[in-house]
């Protein structure tokens, strides 16, 4: 009988050897260039289903991130419009030196062109530098930079009318206009430009228009002293004295005068047509007394069918004119056919109306306008009557 105790003995079991049971290639890295066989590859299990808490907030952070991204753009937008405005309307156009036109045109020595059967309406041509310069005023806008002090002009209905056989206008009928001032015409609250207009009065009617403003002030003075001027001014832009005062003068003085209008960008003529015909039902509203008959909204009418046609692009002129009666006659030059006349309105009334819309009241088409046909007066009354202006500083 062993003394052996049988726990010793099972704490004495033979330890095998370690043996490999897998290849060799099995141990060798994932990134090891030997490739492994469809079948010896691993099983793998697909990754575990995302809890919905875990999904909520995985959209949340999508939702978020796509709204910061739409803020980011629109700001981006608003900020790019903005500086395109900022860089349009910071440059100054007028530093860089107008381009060389090639095309053959009328002779650079006739910067003034006539109205009439064979000739254009009077422009000084946009852009170009006669050799013998014409007396030229600044407008403030690079789109029409100049227009001339000095315009010849005649009506001359008998030559549009008929078999068109009749003689040309000569030079010696035409009447002389000096300007007596101008300015832009804007609208909306940023100022867009629609056109440049300037007021010219023939220079043979300024003395009629000198005693007619002086005697508002003076009956019997012949000029103006210094306080006197500041009275007649302070009067012009009263709305209601200044409405008068005008109303008298354009229908008793007999001064015959013009209203030359060119776009600073392309317009056309129904646009043109409905701001004016809107300037002229005020006016008539005001005043029901005198223009409330048929006759007034017939002229109306017939004012309103002068327009009924297309566009007028930018740099191109109308001509709206007055003559000693008070005859409205219009004209329009495009450029290509020459100056045509689209026809007129006897009712004095009705241009008596067109014109107060840029010389008086509490609103008028362009203040700058206003302004500066005072500041023109202001020289014509300070010089006795008679005494014609060769030149009015606008």
């Amino acid at each position: 009988m062993s003394l052996r105790n049988p726990t010793i003995r099972l704490l004495r079991t033979h330890i095998p050897r370690p043996r490999i049971l897998r290849p060799i290639s099995q141990f060798l890295p994932r990134y090891s260039s030997t490739r492994e066989l469809p079948s010896q590859s691993n099983h793998v299990e697909p990754p575990p289903a995302l809890d919905p808490i875990t999904l909520h907030r995985l959209e949340a952070e999508h939702r978020a991130y796509q709204q910061r991204r739409t803020y980011y753009l629109s700001a981006g937008v608003v900020l790019g419009m903005l500086a395109i405005w900022i860089t349009a309307t910071s440059i100054d156009l007028e530093t860089y030196p107008p381009a060389s036109k090639l095309d053959s045109g009328r002779r650079s020595d006739d910067p003034l062109v006539v109205l009439g059967r064979e000739r254009k309406v009077v422009v000084q041509k946009l852009g170009e530098e006669p050799e013998e310069k014409v007396e030229i005023v600044a407008t403030g806008t690079s789109y029409v930079p100049t227009f001339p002090r000095i315009v010849l002009f005649v009506d001359d209905e008998r030559e549009i009318i008929g078999n068109g056989a009749g003689p040309a206008v000569s030079d010696d009928r035409l009447v002389e206009y000096q300007l007596l001032g101008l300015g832009i015409r804007t609208v909306s609250f940023l100022g867009v430009q629609v056109y440049v207009v300037g007021m010219y009065v023939a220079t043979d009617d300024i003395a009629a228009l000198q005693e007619a403003l002086i005697k508002k002030i003076d009956p019997i003075a012949s000029t103006l002293v210094a306080g006197e001027k500041e009275k007649l001014r302070e009067k012009l832009y009263d709305p209601e004295e200044g409405t008068r005062i005008w109303s008298e003068v354009l229908r008793d003085a007999g001064v015959r005068s013009l209203m030359r209008i060119v776009p600073t960008r392309n317009t056309d003529f129904p646009h043109l047509r409905d701001g004016w015909v809107r300037a002229i039902t005020a006016r008539a509203q005001g005043n029901r007394a005198e223009f409330g008959d048929e006759a007034f909204g017939k002229s109306v009418a017939d004012f309103k069918a002068l327009f009924n046609r297309g566009t007028v692009p930018k740099q191109k002129e109308l001509l709206l004119s007055r003559d000693k009666q008070g005859k409205l006659a219009v004209w329009y030059d495009d450029g290509k056919v020459g100056a045509n006349r689209l026809g007129d309105v006897a009712d004095e009334r009705l241009s008596r109306a067109l014109w107060l819309n840029y010389l008086a009241g509490k609103t008028v088409a362009s203040e700058p306008a206003r302004k500066s046909i005072i500041d023109g007066i202001m020289e014509y009354v300070e010089r006795p009557v008679g005494t014609v202006a060769t030149q009015v500083h606008v």
